[in-house]
């Protein structure tokens, strides 16, 4: 400023503006001092003072006018400084890729290694629980890699998330165990009709303990593959124990699976069991146990597969929200009963396990796996009963026939099924 108010050039300079708190001042040259404009030269002020402009985007995209520090890793030295590396291209990708999963058109044909870890890169943004989106960017995973991302589900005593996330958990496809113990689904249920489906045709374990389980959810169950020979056709073991509304007309419904190797049925209403065992023995081969059986144990049934945490955050999720309503409950049952609501449901589950003690053990297997590690004294042995089975079996082939025909003519109701598939 010094320059342009001393240089003997000013002529050529020409005037200058000055602005100061707002206000336009211009030197004088000449005079070498600082006049004040004249007011015709003032601009029109449009804002007031220290206005500032800020370009605003959606809520949603606060993140991007953020700076970014993702892109980094840091980490420590030995001496004790903060040490930063820039991250590769294919982990910004996949985070970029992930944050966005369920804009994804499709999967299929897509690298298996590549796409578990986009799994578990929006597994760990938790990017499955939300509701909508969530839904989406599953079925995309499920259509294109099916057992991979869940071959086997364990749902045991879990309603509440069955409730919560069913459509989730239908999307889930080629599974070959699944666990609804103590869920009481009744017989009309959503996800019971569901295991009549293709999707579901690769189950091989399916325990259905305790779901309050009657004849006529047996018979919709059962009526793909008794009719149109689809379903669960490849079933191996069932468990329907601790269903008391089950009869020997809905026992009979389930000698369709003839690849069936354990059953279940302690704790059913059978009113003949000595028939009913027969039966069983005679049409799909299965003996009946003294002992329990280790694939009735439920400890061999888990959650595996890409999914296995995305279960636990539903899981996590639901029990947060239940949060809320149970400690008013608790609250307000405490003033009244103490603490005795919660020993009653300890009682109660207890009372479930011991059901099946006290009606019997009704557990079957097949014979031929069982004595391929037996001596050969006991074949032998053995050859003599078979003489005598069968014999058995020539005086309830009749028997068979009857309850064919009877199959074979379906009710109206097995045809309102059947029109359904």
């Amino acid at each position: 400023m010094s320059y342009w108010l001393h240089s003997e050039s000013h002529a050529d300079a020409g005037p200058i503006y000055v602005r100061e708190r707002g206000e336009l001042h211009v030197v004088n040259a000449g005079a070498g001092g600082v006049q004040n404009a004249p007011r015709r030269a003032r601009p029109l002020r449009l804002f007031a003072g220290g206005f500032s402009v800020e370009l605003c985007l959606n809520g949603e995209d606060d993140r991007a006018r953020r700076p970014r520090t993702d892109h980094f890793i840091f980490t420590y030295t030995k001496e004790g400084n903060l040490r930063y590396s820039a991250k590769s291209l294919f982990s910004l990708v996949l985070g970029y890729i992930s944050d966005n999963v369920d804009h994804i058109d499709s999967l299929v044909g897509f690298p298996e290694q590549i796409a578990e870890k986009l799994f578990s890169a929006a597994e760990a943004r938790q990017k499955f629980t939300e509701p909508v989106t969530g839904l989406r960017a599953l079925q995309k995973f499920t259509e294109a890699y099916g057992s991979l991302v869940l071959c086997s589900l364990c749902l045991r005593n879990r309603y509440l998330l069955i409730s919560e996330k069913l459509e989730e958990i239908k999307s889930f496809r080629e599974l070959t165990c699944l666990d609804l113990s103590c869920c009481k689904l009744g017989d009309e249920h959503e996800l019971l009709e569901h295991l009549t489906k293709e999707a579901l045709s690769s189950v091989k374990r399916l325990l259905l303990k305790d779901n309050a389980l009657s004849d006529a959810g047996l018979r919709r169950m059962t009526a793909p593959v008794r009719v149109l020979k689809k379903g669960l056709q490849n079933l191996l073991v069932l468990d329907l124990s601790c269903n008391p509304k089950i009869t020997d007309v809905g026992i009979g419904y389930l000698l369709c699976f003839k690849k069936l190797s354990c059953l279940d049925i302690s704790g059913t209403g059978l009113k003949d069991v000595n028939a009913v065992v027969k039966r069983i023995q005679t049409q799909i081969g299965l003996v009946q146990s003294k002992v329990p059986l280790k694939e009735f144990d439920h400890s061999n049934c888990k959650t595996e597969g890409w999914a296995e945490q995305t279960v636990l955050q539903w899981e996590q999720a639901v029990m947060e929200a239940m949060k809320p309503q149970e400690d008013l409950r608790s609250r307000t049952a405490q003033h009244f009963y103490g603490k005795t609501h919660r020993i009653e449901e300890v009682v109660k589950c207890k009372l479930v396990e011991a059901e099946p003690k006290a009606s019997g053990n009704l557990q079957f297997y097949k014979e031929d796996v069982q004595n391929c590690h037996l001596p050969l004294k006991k074949e032998v042995a053995g050859s003599h009963e078979l003489k005598n089975n069968k014999k058995r079996a020539l005086a309830e082939q009749e028997r068979e026939r009857t309850s064919k025909q009877k199959h074979l003519c379906l009710t109206v109701e097995d045809w309102d099924l059947l029109n359904t598939y």
